[in-house]
């Protein structure tokens, strides 16, 4: 993705309103379970520790592009869960790949803390006194001291989207299956899939995305038909009062992502859309017309100057200056 789409998509992205807005749609229908107030931003930088064939650690450091804990009351108790979302201007084809690294290592993270956590708390009580360490938790296991994860730890769920903002259809996998040609049933029983969880608005029935509740919803179907006026003239008339109204960040991804000449102010906080399609296309339209009569121009020119007619005698017909006729018509300054 370059760098500009890639930058201005992920500043989008971050934005808890359109966050929350994305795994409402995936995992609720649209339905607004997921609030913006209950989404806290996480560091996207991933570190695992594996052990190498040496003993040695080996660092492992992988960027996501937004990464928030998502935090809810549920039965009387707080329940937690992490959603990814990686943004794609480009289809990455080995996406199923790169989305099980990320959430493996963010379990594998996870192993991690709890083992420094248990260390830790082990050294407090320790230096609190043996009181405190008789009542304390029993001792670990050696399977639970081994893998520094006791038997009541337990993981945060980690869930990632991918977002394709461009407007073909994704034709990459979308399982680590489907990087593969295995066809053995006995060797697929024995392994796992990866499914990519993706958003496409090309592979979207405008109802579904009408279930978003952010300008996602915009930025959608503006991408999805950007290559059809037609259909984007449809689209645009009949969410007109939405489309009027297009927060700044939405705007910016519609014009980095399809290019389509949309014009605004910098210190613009909300967009008409419309309008500025509208004023696009008369503005292309002029720009027609113009080249339409300079090529009208041209040609009188060398119709004239065939048949005999002074080029200063020209330039005072078609409107246009002396040089300007004589390099139309190929002459030198000097003619």
């Amino acid at each position: 993705m370059p760098l500009k789409a890639d930058t201005i998509t992920k500043d989008y992205v971050k934005d808890a309103g359109v966050f929350a807005d994305i795994f409402n749609y995936y995992i609720y229908g649209g339905r607004q379970v997921i609030l913006p107030e209950q989404l806290t931003e996480r560091d996207s930088t991933k570190i695992a520790l594996p052990y190498g064939a040496d003993g040695a650690v080996i660092p492992v450091q992988k960027f996501r592009d937004v990464q928030k804990l998502y935090a809810a009351m549920t039965d009387g108790k707080i329940e937690y869960v992490l959603y990814g979302a990686e943004n794609q201007a480009e289809i990455h084809y080995a996406m199923p790949v790169k989305n099980n690294l990320y959430d493996a290592l963010e379990y594998a993270g996870q192993v991690e803390e709890a083992s420094k956590s248990h260390r830790k708390e082990r050294r407090r009580k320790k230096e609190e006194g043996e009181a405190s360490v008789e009542e304390s938790r029993k001792t670990p296991s050696a399977g639970e001291f081994l893998s520094g994860f006791w038997v009541e730890d337990r993981l945060i769920p980690s869930i990632t989207v991918t977002i394709f903002f461009g407007s073909e259809e994704w034709d990459g996998p979308l399982s680590l299956f489907d990087m593969m040609d295995v066809s053995d049933p006995d060797v697929l029983a024995c392994m796992d899939n990866y499914h990519v969880r993706l958003i496409a608005p090309a592979q979207m029935a405008d109802e579904e995305i009408m279930k978003f509740q952010s300008s996602l919803r915009e930025v959608m179907l503006f991408i999805k038909y950007s290559k059809d006026k037609e259909n984007l003239s449809r689209v645009l008339a009949a969410n007109e009062r939405r489309f009027r109204e297009v927060e700044r960040r939405a705007a910016d991804v519609i014009e980095a992502i399809t290019n389509s000449g949309i014009k605004y102010d910098e210190e613009d906080e909300v967009v008409n859309v419309c309008q500025a399609i509208q004023e696009m296309r008369k503005e292309s339209e002029r720009d027609g017309e113009r080249r339409g009569e300079l090529k009208k121009a041209q040609e009188a020119a060398r119709n004239f100057y065939n048949l005999g007619v002074d080029v200063e005698k020209i330039a005072q017909g078609v409107g246009y200056a002396v040089e300007t006729i004589k390099q139309w018509l190929g002459l030198s300054s000097d003619n």
